[in-house]
């Protein structure tokens, strides 16, 4: 079934499981209840109670019920984590749909939804097998990044926001939607589309996802479900001819707007859709364990004319001569009350068998119609004319696993996991050169491992989990990851927080580093396993608002993508992209690599006026395999204030810089970015501040923003990557919304 199909067919499920909530809901226990647990079926007049959504009946004078509670899931063994509520976010909501991030830390090609890298080394993930997805995380997310909503009442979220005009603007339209079914269970759906035309040639950027997802939490049985689709197709311009147009527009004969600036690719796209499809179902196994009530909150015995009040009249005057029979009738009455009360009591889960399923799909396509003569260095099938390369790959891992929960005694303060995983892999891509029509290739692993977690202590939590490839084509491949969070009190108001986290891990590198074919790029390798280790720290002051996070990694086999150019005929070593034709490789490095981090947030306030720092500091023992900036900055300056008590305000201005430095560069053949050739002359960008001004405003459930980013265009080397330029200044405006009804 396609991607389409299945998100309307879903979403119509969803539209017909709230019509149904409508009329077919009966109240949990938890709402309603009698003194022990029982549910009235009628008000204190004894009329029938109408049904409800959810949550109990109101009348016109009630106001509609708000509070919203979310959390993401783990797609290794589908266990709840509690997350921040980052669709009401108000603090910074002007900077939320930045491509390079809240700090400016990632480098980017300029138009939103571009692909983009951390500059930050410890924020980079590991690759990912669907390779291509990776650089759209601005966009593409998935379950681990989702958040499933639990809401008093329906809850919907629009959001709109507009940079530019309609010839080189961008828009980006996003509705969020959640109800309950009833207090354990709920649907909903996100639906997102972003179109950028770009500030430079060739830049055009369409992307549209659609996710729709269910949830139950009962005591016993929980299950969460997670379908997400996601299209995008990018134009590619190659980067700029020339950094002159940028650094030294003084030299050139006339004057150029960024839309007159000619670029070195046109009539060229990369196209990448991904699906994926997650359940995670758990059962959880435990007992009923009575509650003990005071006496004071236990119901009272009625007296004796209460407890015959449902005797008929003629018995009642005949035991009101009879007082041997009326103290027997009365003692009748009172076992039978008595035998009514149900104690409360409490479900006490002390093990869970759990199974995940999750199934992941890539399809990427590289399109060029136009593509210069000599630009790529080589053409292994087709026609330079009629380019159109294709990789397909799909991922699905199933996971059952058996724990024991933490928390039902005083001896089980933590949770403990054994878990098997089952991971198939396909990939389709062409077979040959001689032979360009599509080959399969098939993977499978056999993962069995371990975790160790607690996450209900107030001192100290902690997460360990190890997971070994015991049969499969990756054997003896493994990976080891842990954190730590421990809270020290120091007095009493002020509490130190420090957290560790890190791994070891002995992997494969993805099949796409290893064999990728295509039209203008190939390579089959066969690279070693890549050994890495990483410990990171941070330690927190909340009442002085000071961070401080300190990591070393050491990676040994680095597999990683580099440039290959090849200097042409009647031309001198330069930068010029037109000068050289362009190939990409992949390289592995067989020694140590070591990268040291240390990143410093604080945040001083003044009154109303606030001012945040966080300034990271990097070192690479091999910058020429794994380039880093020195240092990254942001910076951020403002007033903070409430006008009638109602109308908040963030008004200010902030800075993003980071030192020059020979930044990767990016390939449009590989739709990913690549070493700078090191055999050649290279690139170095940086050194070049970018200034914002914003008001950022929030009134009961509206967030909108208006802000002005990259106030000082128009000196400088201003690039976010080698030849991709930054957009010159752009005003922004933004519009939030949520609706409870």
């Amino acid at each position: 079934m396609k991607a389409s199909s299945l998100l309307t067919t879903l979403l119509f499920a969803c539209m017909t499981l709230s019509m149904q909530a409508q009329n077919d809901f009966s109240l949990p226990r938890s709402e309603g209840q009698g003194s022990f647990g029982s549910v009235s079926s009628t008000d204190e007049d004894g009329n029938p109670r109408s049904k409800s959504w959810g949550r109990k009946e109101r009348t016109k004078k009630t106001p509609t019920p708000k509070g919203v509670s979310q959390w993401t899931v783990d797609p290794l063994l589908g266990d709840s984590l509690a997350a921040e509520n980052t669709d009401t976010a108000v603090h910074n909501f002007q900077w939320w749909n930045l491509t390079d991030g809240f700090c400016g830390e990632y480098q980017m090609l300029g138009n939103a939804g571009s692909p983009r890298l951390s500059r930050i080394y410890l924020h980079r993930p590991d690759a990912d097998k669907l390779l291509f997805l990776q650089s759209y995380d601005y966009f593409i997310g998935g379950v681990a990044d989702f958040r499933f909503t639990n809401s008093k009442s329906p809850l919907t979220n629009l959001a709109y926001h507009k940079v530019g005009n309609s010839t080189n603007g961008q828009d980006r339209v996003r509705g969020y939607f959640s109800t309950n079914i009833n207090a354990h269970s709920g649907v909903g759906f996100l639906l997102d589309y972003l179109y950028g035309r770009g500030y430079y040639n060739s830049q055009a950027n369409s992307m549209f996802g659609g996710s729709v997802f269910g949830y139950h939490m009962g005591e016993r049985y929980q299950v969460h479900a997670y379908v997400n689709a996601t299209h995008n197709k990018m134009a590619e311009n190659g980067g700029l001819e020339s950094d002159t147009y940028i650094t030294d527009p003084q030299s050139l004969p006339q004057r150029y707007g960024s839309k007159d600036i000619p670029t070195n690719l046109t009539e060229t796209w990369n196209r990448n859709d991904g699906e994926q499809y997650f359940l995670g179902q758990r059962y959880r196994l435990g007992y009923e364990r009575e509650l003990s009530v005071p006496d004071s909150l236990k119901p009272k015995m009625p007296n004796d004319e209460e407890l015959m009040k449902g005797l008929a009249d003629s018995l009642r005057l005949m035991l009101a001569t009879d007082s041997l029979q009326r103290n027997h009738v009365v003692d009748s009455l009172r076992q039978r009350w008595q035998s009514q009360q149900i104690p409360p009591t409490e479900f006490v889960a002390v093990g869970a068998i759990g199974h995940t399923l999750n199934l992941r799909t890539m399809r990427h396509r590289h399109y060029s119609y136009a593509t210069p003569q000599d630009f790529y260095t080589n053409l292994y099938y087709g026609d330079l004319a009629n380019i159109m390369s294709r990789a397909d790959a799909l991922q699905m891992n199933n996971t059952v696993s058996l724990s024991m929960l933490e928390g039902f005694s005083k001896w089980a303060a933590m949770d403990i996991t054994a878990f098997a995983t089952h991971q198939f892999e396909r990939y389709n891509q062409p077979r040959s050169v001689s032979d360009s029509t599509m080959g399969k290739e098939t993977s499978q692993n056999l993962f069995v491992g371990g975790r160790l977690s607690r996450r209900r202590g107030n001192l100290l939590n902690y997460d360990a989990t190890a997971q070994f490839v015991v049969a499969g084509d990756d054997i003896g491949d493994f990976n080891v990851h842990g954190n730590i969070d421990l809270n020290i009190p120091l007095g009493k108001r002020d509490t130190l927080e420090l957290s560790a986290k890190g791994f070891i891990k002995n992997m494969q590198p993805v099949h796409f580093l290893e064999r990728y074919h295509s039209q203008l790029l190939w390579w089959d390798n066969d690279l070693d396993k890549e050994f890495k280790t990483r410990v990171e720290g941070t330690l927190t002051n909340r009442r002085t608002k000071t961070a401080l996070t300190i990591g070393v990694e050491n990676v040994k086999n680095l597999a990683y993508l580099a440039a290959q150019n090849t200097l042409l005929g009647g031309h001198e070593a330069s930068t010029l992209p037109a000068d050289y034709s362009h190939d990409v490789v992949v390289r592995q490095h067989t020694g140590s690599i070591q990268v040291f981090s240390a990143s410093l947030s604080q945040d001083v306030k003044l009154g109303p006026l606030h001012w945040d720092n966080t300034v990271t500091y990097q070192t690479s023992s091999q910058s020429d395999i794994l380039p880093l900036p020195t240092l990254n900055v942001y910076s951020n300056l403002y007033l903070r204030f409430r006008i009638a008590k109602t109308l908040n305000v963030q008004l200010g201005g902030d800075v993003r810089y980071f030192t020059n430095y020979y930044a990767p560069t990016y390939s449009a053949a590989a739709n990913m970015f690549v070493v700078q050739d090191t055999d050649n002359p290279r690139t170095k960008i940086g050194n070049y501040p970018v200034l914002s001004a914003y008001a950022n405003l929030h009134l009961k459930h509206c967030r909108i923003y208006v802000a002005a980013h990259h106030l000082n265009s128009g000196t400088g080397r201003r690039f976010w990557a080698p030849q991709y330029a930054i957009d010159p200044m752009t005003l922004r405006f933004g519009i939030s919304w949520n609706f409870f009804n």
